[in-house]
């Protein structure tokens, strides 16, 4: 079963900065857009950031308004990598992160319907 790897997760302070990555390798030919969920304890899985992996958008990205001017999604077609970079980072930030690919649709890209292949999520706990 093809699935994407991501990688970054920590424990960081609050204010603090890391940087997750998805490998999208597996699937890089087949797929449009690259998004970042998070799901924390008792709460639903929710959209955090996209990007338009190919086509004639390829490279425009998409934030829930929590993470804008915080986080910056990027894709690396050499590669095959998305990042996202996130800074100043809040305690309610502490989820579970999930990348995940497909081919959305400007009306589910920020939807976890938009996306076929998901990987195994990498945990992000920001804690003093």
């Amino acid at each position: 079963q093809v699935h994407l790897a991501e990688s970054g997760g920590g424990l960081v302070q609050p204010g603090g900065s890391l940087r997750l990555s998805c490998d999208v390798s597996t699937l890089s030919s087949s797929i449009n857009g690259v998004g970042w969920f998070r799901q924390a304890p008792g709460e639903e899985r929710e959209f955090v950031a996209a990007v338009r992996w190919s086509g004639g958008s390829a490279g425009t990205t998409y934030y829930t308004d929590s993470v804008k001017g915080r986080f910056t999604i990027s894709r690396d077609r050499a590669e095959n990598t998305v990042y996202l970079q996130m800074n100043s980072l809040k305690l309610e930030d502490t989820a579970v992160y999930y990348c995940a690919g497909g081919r959305p649709i400007l009306s589910t890209i920020r939807t976890s319907r938009g996306y076929s292949t998901w990987g195994q999520g990498t945990q992000v706990t920001v804690s003093s």
